[in-house]
């Protein structure tokens, strides 16, 4: 598995590895400590919450894909539009699952020289109330 990102724009790439990797730890490392998640517009996540929010979309089983569209630096600071989709057939070889979602996130260079999200917002296009459309993830 790859190291954590020594760019802001490898982020979305690292990230993407880990989720698809099923290490919820290794997913971990890509987050400072006190990450912002924001699994559903206007609905932050901290802590627990933001790792269980991860685990259960990286539970699905289905790779994400990631398309970075804009890396904006200002010092150890990033801002990154990233387009991504998660598309194929969940664990049980049956039910579909498509969720897709452009996200604003913000990245922040640590001391080890690594590049971290701060601010991991995947429906970042979204108003807070606006419900992503998920056609077959399960409980949406």
């Amino acid at each position: 598995m790859r190291n954590l990102a020594d760019r802001p724009e490898d982020v979305p790439a690292v990230f993407a590895e880990r989720f698809n990797s099923g290490d919820a730890a290794a997913l971990a490392q890509v987050y400072e400590d006190a990450a912002v998640l924001v699994p559903r517009p206007g609905v932050p996540a901290t802590g627990p919450e933001l790792h269980v929010a991860n685990g259960r979309l990286q539970g699905l089983g289905v790779p994400i894909s990631v398309r970075p569209r804009h890396v904006y630096r200002s010092g150890d600071l990033a801002l990154l539009i990233v387009d991504w989709v998660i598309d194929g057939v969940g664990r049980d070889g049956e039910e579909a699952v498509h969720v897709e979602g452009t996200a604003t996130d913000v990245a922040r260079r640590g001391p080890d020289g690594r590049w971290r999200y701060v601010i991991d917002n995947p429906f970042g296009t979204l108003t807070p109330g606006e419900e992503p459309s998920r056609p077959g993830v399960p409980g949406s």
